[in-house]
């Protein structure tokens, strides 16, 4: 079993929710230079396959060079605060993209449309080198994680305001929100670019996992507010609702919102006006939400 990290290496109140209305948290230039230059040649060799549903600790056991990546305290802190302890394996894969080579991915969102509400999963993307815009990056949609997609269904979108190009120093760990619209890019480098990524699936509810001591920092609904290039007035007002809608399920805080359109949403009221009568229950009696 996974051992709990220490509160200090958990993600703020503020990180979580730039998570939230990003769809990402990099932690840049988190590992050491020493295990970068050994991540080559294990990368090279290929990492071996695991069934989905592995436990961590049998797909990643003490000693790998994997492990060793995750128990660094700021990476093992972002797992733990974005999918709680002991998360299973979805899938893990190495990504070489050759000098001078590579086709760029269409846009799109990995595996098919999720219908979940109340969880998430996480990819964790490792990039040992640095990475330049010369050598493409992963494009990415902030923001799009809750606009749910099939696969490849926006494939024939090229470009969109407020797209970003990845590039980042060596070490740097960037983790995912699963739903995020993302395409790898070709390299126009003369040196191969690395990643290594990997799917984690929840196995408890993602509930106040990280370090809330900070949950009432008005920051937190600042970063909620972020708008990007692709938010017109009106879609905004829509991410504002999903991101209210994420940020209940994180907290548990079923009255958060966020300029009041999710509550106007959730407005059900059960109480019968004076004389009115509910036909279900019989002319003469009152609804079961009526109280004197």
């Amino acid at each position: 079993m996974t051992p709990l990290v220490d509160r200090k290496h958990l993600l703020s109140s503020v990180e979580m929710a730039h998570f939230v209305s990003h769809g990402a948290i990099a932690l840049e230039a988190v590992v050491p230079a020493s295990m970068n230059e050994r991540a080559i040649d294990v990368l090279d060799e290929g990492i071996p396959g695991y069934p989905y549903g592995t436990a961590l600790d049998e797909a990643f056991p003490t000693g790998t060079f994997v492990r060793e990546l995750l128990d660094l305290p700021a990476v093992a802190g972002a797992v733990q605060s974005l999918v709680g302890p002991n998360p299973v394996i979805d899938h893990h894969a190495v990504h070489v993209r050759p000098p001078r080579g590579g086709e760029a991915q269409n846009m799109h969102g990995d595996a098919i449309l999720d219908t979940r509400t109340d969880a998430f999963d996480v990819q964790l993307m490792y990039y040992p080198r640095e990475v330049t815009l010369e050598q493409g990056g992963t494009l990415s949609v902030p923001g799009t994680h809750l606009r749910k997609i099939n696969q490849t269904g926006i494939g024939r979108y090229q470009n969109l305001a407020g797209q970003t190009r990845l590039t980042c120093p060596a070490g740097t760990v960037v983790f995912l929100h699963h739903g995020i619209w993302h395409g790898g890019r070709r390299n126009d480098s003369d040196q191969p670019r690395y990643m290594f990524k990997i799917r984690f699936n929840p196995t408890v509810r993602q509930l106040r996992l990280w370090n809330t001591d900070d949950i009432d920092d008005p920051a937190v609904v600042k970063e909620l507010r972020t708008n990007f290039g692709w938010t017109s007035a009106n879609e905004g007002r829509l991410e504002l609702v999903n991101r209210a809608k994420l940020w209940r399920t994180l907290t548990g805080d079923q009255e958060f919102d966020i300029d009041y359109y999710l509550t106007r949403e959730t407005l059900r009221p059960q109480f019968l006006a004076p004389g009115a009568t509910d036909p279900r229950l019989g002319s003469n009696k009152p609804s079961a939400g009526w109280n004197f």
